[in-house]
């Protein structure tokens, strides 16, 4: 072999090294944030907790979850963006954050194509519709037939402007020819706690926060907001049942800032659909009424796609616009 050979082999060695070093040593003793664009105590706190204690575990390094709420999710997401793209900041997305707001938010603080690598889709999450005990109505026919008769005088709430539950209302507003008030708050435990108390009467919201208070009867749920009833709660219907093909699920997943090396990402990818595999997470994602998905970087970025152009037509049915 020639030295000139050897020469241009030794260089090819030393440029592919950075990265394989990266990927194998990743995180290498250095604290890795994950960006949970929500308050604590909601379904994405929780995921987004569940990933930093078995990637911690898996990658023998420290993950830990920082809140940043405000603006649907806006906030957090976009201080991703601007993080350094070294894999040490990652952040929880959800359909608000990269499906929903870039239908709806006039002016966005990210390109949430552009400025992100989709790593993998962490699960799925069914909406219900739930309303105050002291509405008198039962059943999703008789709520229909109440707000027809009253529109705009009943109010409904959600986490926040351009979120899952903001659009699940939304889409059921079109979908039924019904009129009522948005009540946006900073996170879902707000909304069940006025929920509860009958300041506000009507919400869509994920299953894992209000759940416990539906079993003790302090709520009402009249129906799921998935194509089919859910295996936790058989009696209660779903929406598809009285709107056909109405679906407004939430989903939730892991991103890493545009420019992270693919290297990293692809472990990140790899590790975290391991992870929604482990039967002590399956388990625990169960009893939070999750369904874990794990998906690849690609079937993740092509499930964005198909949401994104599927809530950007919801939002213009329902004149949904945030200056």
């Amino acid at each position: 072999m020639t030295m000139t050979r050897r020469a241009m082999i030794a260089a090819a060695c030393l440029m592919s090294a950075p990265a394989a070093f990266a990927q194998s040593t990743y995180p290498g003793g250095q604290v890795v944030t994950i960006i949970v664009p929500f308050a604590a105590g909601g379904t994405t706190d929780l995921l987004g907790r569940i990933l930093a204690d078995r990637l911690g575990a898996r990658l023998n390094g420290k993950f830990i979850v920082e809140n940043r709420p405000g603006a649907g999710g806006n906030t957090g997401v976009a201080a991703a963006a601007r993080a350094t793209p070294d894999g040490y900041t990652l952040t929880m997305g959800t359909v608000s954050t990269h499906a929903i707001n870039p239908g709806v938010y006039a002016k966005m603080p990210f390109d949430a194509v552009k400025d992100f690598a989709p790593i993998s889709q962490v699960a799925s999450v069914p909406n219900i519709l739930m309303v105050n005990v002291d509405l008198p109505v039962k059943t999703v026919p008789e709520l229909i037939d109440l707000l027809k008769k009253n529109p705009g005088k009943y109010s409904f709430g959600s986490s926040g402007a351009g979120t899952s539950t903001h659009m699940a209302a939304e889409l059921f507003k079109v979908s039924t020819g019904t009129d009522m008030v948005h009540v946006p708050y900073r996170s879902s435990g707000q909304v069940t706690q006025d929920l509860l108390s009958g300041q506000i009467q009507i919400t869509f919201d994920n299953i894992t926060i209000a759940w416990p208070h539906v079993e003790a009867g302090k709520i009402r749920a009249l129906a799921t907001a998935t194509p089919e009833r859910l295996a936790v709660a058989k009696d209660m219907p779903a929406l598809a049942e009285f709107i056909p093909g109405y679906v407004a699920a939430s989903w939730h997943g892991f991103f890493a800032p545009s420019g992270v090396p693919k290297e990293i990402v692809a472990k990140l990818s790899a590790e975290v659909q391991a992870i929604m595999r482990e039967p002590a997470v399956i388990d625990q994602m169960k009893k939070l009424g999750v369904d874990p998905v794990g998906s690849s970087q690609e079937q993740f970025t092509a499930h964005i796609a198909a949401e994104t152009k599927r809530w950007a037509e919801v939002a213009q049915k329902a004149s949904v616009r945030i200056e």
